[in-house]
Order: C-alpha cells, then structure tokens, then sequence
C-alpha cells in the first residue's frame, strides 16, 4: 500500500511546501496553505481507454464535429459565439445566489426541448429543489433532461457513460468528491482531480460539460489557477442581487471572442435576455437633478448607457468620507483631487457619494468624465442641460483624453434620444442629430454646462 504523506498545498496556485508558513513561496498569497494528505500516485483508472490518435493532415480535419450547439438562449449564445461546442469544458463563476444554476437549467431545459440528451449533477441541491425550479422555467420539465443528485465522481463519470448525454452540467465542481483522492470536498487535489476526470471525458466522447464554480470573496474563481488553464471557456455570471441586471462575460474562450456581453434580467420565470440594456437602466431617470450624467459605456462590443449619480454631503473636516458603488474607488480619488488640486474646488470637508445605476460596474477610464461632472453638478446644485452625455478619461492634469469606440457610443445615444455630447477635443464627429460638445480639460467641460461656482 502506498504510503501517504502530508504536504501544506496553496488553495490558490496548487503548489505545495513541507512546512506551512503564512505567504505561500510560489504565488506569495497569504494564509492560503492547507493541510492536505497525498498519495504518491492517484489515478482514475474507471476511465476506458481511448483509440490511438494518430496524426493526421491540418486539412483534413473535420470541422463538421466542432460546430456550435445553440443553448436556445439568445443572450448565452452571443457570449459563447453560437453556442456550446461538442468536447468543450466550460466554467461559469459567479456569486452565491446570482443565478448561475437558473441560466444553465434554463439552457438545458431549451436543449432538452430541442432533442439534445442533457444531464444535470446537482451536487448542491436535492432532485425535489430542482425540479421546482424547473417547473417555474418557460421550457418546463422537457423529456430529454436527467438529473444526478450525488456528489461522487465515480457516481458520475458510470451515469455520464450509461447515459451518454450531449451536455453534462455539473453544479458545483467544489462539492464533487473522488475516494481515490486526498483531501476534502472543495480541496485543491479533489477539485484538480475531479476537473481532470470531467476534462478527459469531454474530450474522448464529444460531450460538452459545463462546471460551476464558486468565487472568494474577492470575486475570484475559488479554487486552483490550473482550473482556469484545463477549461476551454471560463465565464463570469455578475450582478447585484438586490437589482433584477445580470451581465455574462467570456473571461476566458477557445472557440470565439472574449468581448461579447450577455444582459439578462432575473425575472420570477427566470432569466430573460435584455437587448436594451440603456432603455432599461434609464427608464426610471429623473431629469433635472443636480449629480446625475449619463455616460454610454462599453459592455464588451456593446454600448450601454448608464447612469452616474453623485451627492456630496457636509461632513467632518478630519474625517470626511469617500464612497463609490459600482465605480472604481480608485478612480473616483483621482478625480476628486484633480478637481481640488485642478479646478480649485475644495472637498477636503465634504462627503462625496458616487454610484453607478442599476446594479452596473464602470471600470473603464471613458467614465471619468461623466464622474467628474456629477461631483461637480452635485456640489454646485446645477443639473446638467437635458439630453446630454458624457465620456472620456480625465488625466491627473485636468485634461480630457480620448476613449475608444466613440462613433458606437455616440450612435448608442442617439438612438435613445440624446442630442448632446461632452467628449475629448480629438473626438471625431459623431451623428448628424448628435451635437458635439469638444472640450480639452475637464474645466473646461464644466464652464460649457453652466457648472459654475458653489451654490452653497
């Protein structure tokens, strides 16, 4: 019987040390080594064994086996580039409760309907749960759609075999426990070694698997690196739980781009896919209220305009305080002192409050600008002119850069009624209907709007 040592593996990267110590010596993340048992050799040796491959010609390959099967829902295909390709492994990421399991029973119950054998390893929650959840969904409980509620990869890998399904959905991968491995439930070695079972199947029978995963609290896929590096495709379901948006992102993709964005809207029937995000982030925007500019953003290849709001507080002098949702707090500190240092606005006594609408998150530099003006829309009580947008990165010297794609932010815009733009100097024309407002700093901005000096 092989002898089993004990090693302190990185739940972060995988690597393993001898002795544990805080920082992990290979990644340098602290408080991530654990105590774990290993054998010398564990193998799944349940798999069969395939063909020999022998090389072929690069000409020669079939192209016909590798087209994309079409989940039935708009929005997931888009991201995926057309659908879920035979042989592929994809990881879905997201926050507890965001979702994640109603898109991916929406979308194999859609299959389902559609005469694809589907298979979904619920390892979280009980037949009886799903099953409700399912008879909530348009599709309903479609006659092609099995469920495995177990958590033993052995289990697994004999009903993939018997069954022999198009798609497989295993939700989640960190419940999924082999025998033949060390470690626990959620482990680096279990979660490393059920993935590469999964990943082997796939490949040797044609079948589309589908893992979720759970993320840290820093919004990271849990688990090791080298799980992100097997899978083809990794997505990220994102969106706050206290609005209906959510956005899918393709993090990772093989078989496609990585820019596409997905928009849905949890709805009490499920997930609906939204093609007007702008129209419906805006619908509920009240015009004429100091701190608040539009700003189409990129979401991928699509432009999506959101609302930026900003409210500024008298607060104490030595403790004034510095909230951003939906934006990047960092970004929002650089502005505030460009509009200080810059523009000679104190706000060193004032509390500053800036939120993105609707559950979104700008992380784009184009958003500077439209944050710049809300603060400064806010502090002197003057709401920007109607019909006005805003875009563009703002330096640390007050000057207003150029942000890409502005021809498709522009006619995003128009298209839902604005007639005005603030944008960089070296912006090039926008639509005919779309008046260009062309400024070179952000001073310069807030004097083309009225935003003069303090009302209060």
């Amino acid at each position: 019987m092989a002898k089993v040592r004990t090693v302190h593996r990185c739940s972060d990267c995988g690597a393993t040390a001898l002795r544990w110590s805080g920082k992990c010596p290979t990644c340098g993340e602290w408080n991530t080594l654990v105590e774990e048992a290993e054998a010398p050799a564990a193998t799944l040796e349940r798999l069969p064994a395939g063909p020999l491959t022998v090389p072929q010609l690069l000409g020669e390959v079939d192209l016909s086996t590798a087209a994309a099967r079409s989940t039935g829902i708009g929005e997931l295909d888009r991201v995926l580039g057309g659908g879920l390709v035979p042989g592929s492994v994809t990881l879905v990421g997201g926050e507890p409760g965001i979702g994640k399991s109603t898109l991916l029973l929406q979308a194999l119950s859609e299959m389902a309907a559609n005469g694809h054998r589907c298979l979904l390893v619920s390892a979280e929650e009980s037949a009886q749960q799903v099953r409700l959840r399912a008879e909530r969904l348009p599709a309903g409980l479609p006659a092609h759609l099995w469920i495995l509620a177990e958590t033993d990869m052995p289990s697994v890998v004999v009903a993939i075999d018997h069954l022999d399904p198009t798609v497989v959905v295993i939700d989640s991968i960190q419940t999924v426990y082999d025998a033949e491995s060390t470690g626990t439930a959620g482990s680096v070695t279990q979660v490393r070694a059920c993935a590469g079972a999964l990943v082997s199947i796939a490949k040797q029978h044609g079948i589309a698997v589908v893992l979720v995963g759970h993320v840290t609290k820093d919004g990271a896929l849990a688990g090791p690196r080298q799980l992100e590096h097997v899978v083809d495709t990794v997505l990220s379901f994102e969106g706050d739980r206290h609005h209906a948006l959510r956005l899918l992102r393709a993090v990772k993709h093989r078989f496609g781009a990585t820019g596409e964005l997905g928009i849905f809207e949890m709805t009490e029937t499920g997930l609906v896919g939204v093609p007007d995000a702008g129209a419906l982030l805006l619908h509920d925007r009240r015009d004429g209220v100091s701190g608040s500019v539009v700003v189409p953003a990129m979401e991928g290849h699509r432009p999506v305009l959101v609302e930026v709001q900003a409210l500024i507080a008298s607060g104490e002098s030595n403790n004034a305080r510095r909230s951003a949702q939906g934006l990047d707090s960092s970004r929002l500190g650089v502005i505030l002192a460009v509009i200080e240092e810059r523009l000679k606005r104190p706000l060193d006594n004032k509390d500053v409050y800036a939120s993105a609408v609707g559950g979104v998150r700008i992380t784009e530099p184009a958003g500077d600008l439209a944050i710049g003006l809300a603060v400064l829309s806010a502090l002197t009580g003057t709401p920007l002119p109607p019909g006005v947008v805003a875009f563009g990165e703002v330096g640390l010297g007050g000057e207003v850069r150029q942000a890409g794609q502005t021809a498709q932010r522009l006619a995003e815009a128009a298209r839902l009624g604005f007639t005005s733009a603030v944008v960089p100097a070296s912006s090039p024309d926008g639509p005919p209907s779309m008046k260009l407002i062309k400024v070179h700093s952000l001073l310069e901005a807030a004097r083309a709007l009225g935003l003069g000096a303090p009302s209060r």
